[in-house]
Formats: structure tokens, C-alpha cells, sequence
């Protein structure tokens, strides 16, 4: 399977993007100051414009303290313009040189969580969002581009890395609703049970948000905590959120998001073809191929990743193995058989 490699000057200059994305900018594109005037004296007001929502937020009565505290909010957001501008260029030249954008509505939306905290609160894309941000962490072009841009969402109640928690919960579905982009909840199979899908109307983009399954098999939807949000439940996702890596996508001034180790998601990937019913056969086979092209790069650049997640993958047992390694016998013989001898 022929994978493009990209020039290493493009991985520079992608490493540069990733470290100056590590620190959130504030804009102010989406906030204002506004003050009322109520039985004569004067009171400030913040509002923050989510998709086709505003947000009220009491400042206070006007004060020399208060107005100053405008001020600096204001000024550090003119301070802020040079890094985006820093940003947006690398963008650029990055999509320019052949590296893999975001298309427009997925970057509209993930955008949009990034700016509220999503991520910084430890959620992760997993699924094709997942695997087209590998290409550009290890300089690559994939030899299959998939053309979907669903969102698959994970997140766990269990926090397994040190990431600060919001000091407010962040209400996930609540902001994909009122993101302006026409979203509307996918209802659950069991109606019963709330929704963990969102959909445009009219489209064919969906956003799921997934929670690992632990105990039972249960198909019950779970709500997470600190995303006011509801999630369907995924044996073994728990696997993938254990180790979870910082990157950044490709659109306007860079997204920093969360995405499993790539060693992991390979593994998984195999581990998935296996459990999906005949009815899922194409989506098994894009998991197999999605999978082999990870393989194959790792082989290359961080064989070392592959041992580190088959330790993990064999601390999960007999049954978790063995569909990774009856995954791994589907996909292309050379290299299987280079993952087998990596792994001996």
C-alpha cells in the first residue's frame, strides 16, 4: 500500500504550529462588554455569542477597577492578533505543501469545543478524525483519504491522565445544538434512553460521543459528568483513552485537540474489525485499512510505540489479543508479518 511521505521542512514547520497552539488564544471574535444604564447608574454586562446563541454574564457596577479590568481582556486580545496571524500562515503553507485540512463544517464545530474547553477538559476524537490527523503527526499522505467527516467524541468519567477538570461542567450537546450549524439529536434506538448522536439536518455529518462500557454488556446510555452530555458505551474504548497525545488539526489558526497514541488506535482498530456483525463488513474493512497504513508508518518511524501498546493490549487478557491477532492475519502479509516479528 503506497503511502505518500512528506517533506521533512512540512513536519518542521507542523512541530512549530503544535507548540504555539499549546497556549489557547482569545480573540474576542465571539465575546463583547455592553453596559446598562438601570435607575441611573451604569452596570457592565459580558456577552459571549455560541453559534446562534448569547450568552448574558453580570460584570458589575462601573467602576475605575472594573473598567480596567475591560481594558486588559481588550488589549490582550489585540496582543493575541500577531501569534493567530503566526498561526493561520503556518496553516497555510502546511495545506499548501500537501498536508491534511479539516474540512469546513468539522473545523467549524471542533473549533467551536476547542474555544470552550472540550479538550482541555480531556475529551478525544477517536474513529476517521483520529486517523486523519496521524497523517499529519507522522508527515504523511495516506494511501485511502476517506471522505466522511464525522466526529466521533470519547470521553470517560474516569480521569486516567492529570488533566485540569472545568471548573464548570461543560454542557458538550448543548453547544453542538447551538452551534448555528442545524444539529438536531439523533434519537436512540431504545427511545427510552437519551440521545448520544447529533446530526445536520439535511446531511449526511453525525457527531457521536462514546464512553468506554465497563461490567455488563449494556447498551444504556451513560452521562458524563463534566459534559452534561449523554454517551453511548464501547467495550474496550477504555484501551484507547489511556494513553492520549496532543495535536493539532489543520484549520484556520489550528485546532489542539486530543487523539489516542496512533500504536494504540492500530491495535484497536483490528481488535474492533473483529466485533462488528456481518452487516458492518465495509465498516470492518475500513478498520483494517486504517489500521495496516498506521502499522506500516510506525514500522518505520516509532517501532517502539508498537511494543509499549501490545504490552497494554496483552495486560487486557486472552480474548482481547486474540481478535487483535486475528485482525492483524486480514491485513497485508509483509506487513503483519513485519508487526509479528516486531512483537516475538
Amino acid at each position: 500500500m503506497k503511502i505518500s511521505h512528506l517533506p521533512s521542512s512540512l513536519t518542521v514547520q507542523y512541530s512549530e504550529l503544535l507548540q504555539n497552539c499549546i497556549h489557547p488564544l482569545s480573540d474576542g471574535s465571539n465575546i463583547s462588554f455592553k453596559s446598562k444604564l438601570i435607575n441611573g447608574k451604569k452596570y457592565w454586562y459580558l456577552y459571549i455569542s455560541l453559534g446562534s446563541s448569547r450568552r448574558e454574564h453580570y460584570l458589575g457596577e462601573e467602576s475605575t477597577e472594573l473598567l480596567d479590568r475591560i481594558d486588559d481582556e481588550k488589549a490582550a486580545w489585540e496582543a493575541n492578533e500577531d501569534d493567530r496571524e503566526l498561526r493561520r500562515r503556518l496553516v497555510s503553507s502546511l495545506i499548501a505543501g500537501g498536508m491534511t485540512p479539516t474540512v469546513r463544517d468539522a473545523g467549524k464545530l471542533l473549533s467551536l469545543l476547542e474555544r470552550n474547553g472540550l479538550f482541555l477538559a480531556g475529551a478525544v476524537l477517536v474513529g476517521t478524525m483520529a486517523y486523519r490527523a496521524y497523517a499529519n503527526m507522522l508527515g504523511v499522505k495516506w494511501a485511502s483519504e476517506l471522505a466522511t467527516q464525522d466526529i466521533d467524541i470519547a470521553a470517560d468519567n474516569r480521569f486516567t491522565v492529570a488533566l485540569p477538570r472545568p471548573k464548570t461542567p461543560i454542557n458538550l450537546g448543548q453547544i453542538i445544538l447551538d452551534s448555528g450549524m442545524g444539529f438536531f439529536e439523533v434519537p436512540a434506538l431504545n427511545r427510552k434512553q437519551p440521545s448520544t448522536s447529533f446530526k445536520i439536518r439535511g446531511q449526511e455529518f453525525q457527531v457521536d460521543v462514546l464512553t468506554p462500557m465497563r461490567g455488563r454488556e449494556s447498551a444504556r446510555s451513560v452521562k458524563l459528568d463534566d459534559f452534561q452530555t449523554y454517551a453511548q458505551p464501547l467495550r474496550s474504548l477504555d484501551y484507547l483513552l489511556e494513553d492520549i497525545q496532543p495535536t493539532v488539526l489543520l484549520y484556520e489558526h489550528g485546532i489542539m485537540i486530543n487523539v489516542p497514541a496512533p500504536a494504540r488506535f492500530a491495535i484497536h482498530k483490528c481488535v474492533v474489525s473483529q466485533k462488528r456483525t456481518a452487516a458492518f463488513a465495509a465498516k470492518s474493512r475500513k478498520d483494517l485499512n486504517q489500521a495496516e497504513q498506521v502499522f506500516q508508518e510506525l514500522l518505520a518511524l516509532r517501532p517502539g510505540d508498537l511494543s509499549l501498546a501490545y504490552a497494554a493490549a496483552q495486560a487486557r487478557g486472552e480474548e482481547f489479543v486474540e481478535d487483535f491477532l486475528t485482525g492483524l492475519s486480514l491485513i497485508d502479509a509483509g506487513i503483519q508479518d513485519s508487526v509479528r516479528k516486531h512483537l516475538r
